[in-house]
């Protein structure tokens, strides 16, 4: 009795194993599965009026898709731009209306379901180098006139490389649990206790703008951590402020301060846009006013803070730094040098410019390599690369003097080892 007792406990068991086996393997196939939308025939560009195109245009700029899915001196929006992660490189897809390499055989469904749900027609997951946790949160109308602007586009046929990602995070199906963890669907809901402006931005801002995505801190998972919301991040290997109270801006930044910058990639009383934020300010200097304008009041009720002291401590940093102050009055004295010629026309006091009071010395260490140049066509500030003028001591030298003359801050550790990171960065493609 007891013999028998034993075996049925054990069929119990394996019954129960099965039985969780089979429920653990139709919950994944429902987590990773999604089904193929029928492909269409190309749209006619001629069947979308002029004034959808327009809107979709404009969109597309405050998307900044052109700057992803354009390779250098490639055809717009025909991808193959490399898009280096922690975790390899990603190569941006082909999005012309070409009906075998890009999304020309995509209905209006097939869009939608890749901006907010980031699966293809075909049912592939995309990876979230294709910011749809922020796209889910567009409405149908915005996405509708945004097709209709990438239908209208030149058809290029290109097929983008194929990624180069660690293993074995190729195999798309795990996207699928990255999404249950990281994508949260849901339409903008506005705030009924805050303005029409301020709601426009905050849409824009959260969705299509998708500043998040550079401004928020990852977690080792690649997914934005909620709890430090803009925060600062990294973009391009720059680092991305902190776009919330915790802004390390010297002045406090305005709604028109703010506006001037996304517009123009200038404020006098701030920055220059440098690195990944001159494309940004490119693209919306064609956007309509009022959506910068929107952009701008939602950004400045996020940051909020006060003001702090401006430095320019001249002497003491030349007797800290002599190196650095000799590099400077060579390299950087004819516009940044108080009373120099081109100092004032449009620049920024270095004393105001955050980045050299930042924790991190990427960005000063990068603008000296990089140089920065005009963010909005041929306007804007310019300066020139030092990359092939100084050695990496010599950009550590001129860098701590940066720190130490215009920042009451403590000094930049390890600078020389910064400095040669940040070289390998420019080199890279």
């Amino acid at each position: 009795m007891r013999l028998l007792r034993v075996k049925i406990d054990r069929k119990r068991a394996a019954f129960l194993v099965v039985s969780c086996g089979v429920i653990a393997a139709g919950t994944a196939f429902a987590l990773i599965y999604r089904p193929a939308i029928a492909p269409i025939s190309r749209p006619n560009a001629r069947s979308f009026a002029v004034d959808v195109i327009q809107r979709g245009a404009a969109l597309a700029a405050i998307g900044d898709c052109i700057v992803c899915h354009t390779e250098d001196a490639g055809a717009p929006y025909a991808g193959g731009r490399p898009l280096p992660t922690p975790f390899g490189t990603l190569y941006a897809s082909n999005i012309t209306p070409d009906e075998e390499t890009g999304i020309g055989r995509w209905s209006r469904e097939a869009f939608r379901r890749a901006m907010r749900d980031g699966v293809s027609r075909t049912g592939k997951h995309l990876y979230p180098a294709l910011p749809y946790e922020h796209f889910t949160h567009v409405d149908d109308a915005d996405l509708d006139v945004l097709y209709a602007f990438l239908m209208t586009r030149r058809a290029v046929s290109e097929t983008p490389p194929s990624n180069r990602l660690i293993f074995p995070l190729g195999f798309r199906p795990e996207l699928a649990g990255w999404k249950l963890l990281f994508l949260h669907k849901g339409a903008f809901v506005p705030d009924p206790a805050r303005g029409e402006e301020w709601n426009r931005g905050a849409y824009l801002v959260e969705g299509l703008g998708h500043c998040g995505g550079c401004h928020t801190p990852r977690n080792l998972a690649g997914g934005e951590r909620g709890s430090h919301v803009f925060a600062g991040g990294v973009a391009e290997e720059w680092n991305a402020p902190s776009i919330n109270r915790s802004s390390p801006a010297i002045k406090p930044w305005t709604a028109n301060a703010l506006y001037n910058y996304l517009r123009t990639g200038i404020d006098v009383d701030h920055s220059a846009a440098a690195g990944p934020m001159g494309p940004v300010c490119d693209d919306l200097s064609v956007v309509p006013e009022a959506d910068v304008r929107a952009i701008a009041a939602y950004v400045a009720s996020l940051m909020n803070q006060s003001a702090t002291s401006i430095v320019d401590r001249a002497e003491l940093a030349a007797k800290l730094r002599p190196a650095g102050a000799v590099l400077f009055a060579g390299a950087c004295a004819g516009c940044h040098e108080s009373g120099a010629p081109m100092n004032g026309q449009g620049r920024p006091s270095l004393s105001l410019v955050s980045a050299i009071a930042e924790d991190d010395p990427r960005n000063t260490l990068l603008a000296i390599l990089e140089g920065i140049q005009p963010p909005v066509g041929a306007r804007g500030a310019f300066m020139p690369p030092f990359a092939n003028g100084l050695a990496d001591p010599e950009v550590a030298d001129l860098a701590a003097y940066l720190r130490s003359r215009y920042s009451n801050r403590a000094a930049w550790p390890k600078l020389l080892n910064a400095a040669a990171t940040a070289r390998k960065q420019v080199a890279l493609p």
